[in-house]
């Protein structure tokens, strides 16, 4: 038996009685009226541009759903994204605003104790979180995946912060930038 091509109009009717049920559905996920709006206009370009290749009429609505969720979850997705990469941002900006004064102001336990760590984790602090340079950057100038360069930089601060922990006890209860140790 063939089976026939849904044409566009079928495919129109179908989704204009049911659309303002999928826009309510929508906007229940997203929080935001504007935003639902797009994702059901994006999902419908997508279904239409798709549409000829889809071979049963019963399997229409589910496809279509299928495609507003995952328009949902691209949503969340970029969404994500786009706070992590303002965190990083943000926090690049804070690093970068450490005047001189209080870069010779940090406690002189930590500068101390710096350079007793490993060499590659002492390279690490030193380029990222005293130097601002960027995790990126870092990781091409070593060669290893970013990934790599988040598990490193996490031992060695780990590492720092017990060495400090355990050298630097005034410090520790008062304020590295009051070092009395």
């Amino acid at each position: 038996m063939l089976t026939r091509k849904i044409q566009y109009p079928e495919l129109e009717t179908l989704l204009a009685r049911g659309g303002q049920q999928l826009l309510t559905y929508i906007q229940y996920k997203v929080h935001d009226p504007h935003l639902a709006e797009d994702i059901l206009q994006d999902s419908l370009l997508k279904a239409l541009q798709a549409a000829p290749n889809l071979r049963s009429r019963e399997k229409l609505i589910p496809w279509f759903y299928r495609i507003v969720q995952r328009a949902i979850a691209d949503t969340y997705r970029k969404h994500r994204r786009e706070q992590q990469a303002y965190r990083r941002y943000a926090e690049a900006a804070e690093e970068a605003s450490l005047s001189p004064e209080d870069r010779q102001m940090i406690c002189r336990c930590f500068q101390e104790l710096l350079p007793t760590l490993r060499p590659a984790y002492r390279h690490l602090i030193e380029a990222i979180d005293l130097n601002g340079k960027r995790p990126k950057e870092v990781a091409q100038e070593l060669g290893i995946t970013p990934n790599n360069l988040h598990v490193r930089l996490h031992r060695a601060r780990r590492q720092l912060r017990r060495r400090l922990e355990a050298a630097c006890t005034f410090c520790l209860d008062h304020s590295y930038f009051d070092c009395a140790c």
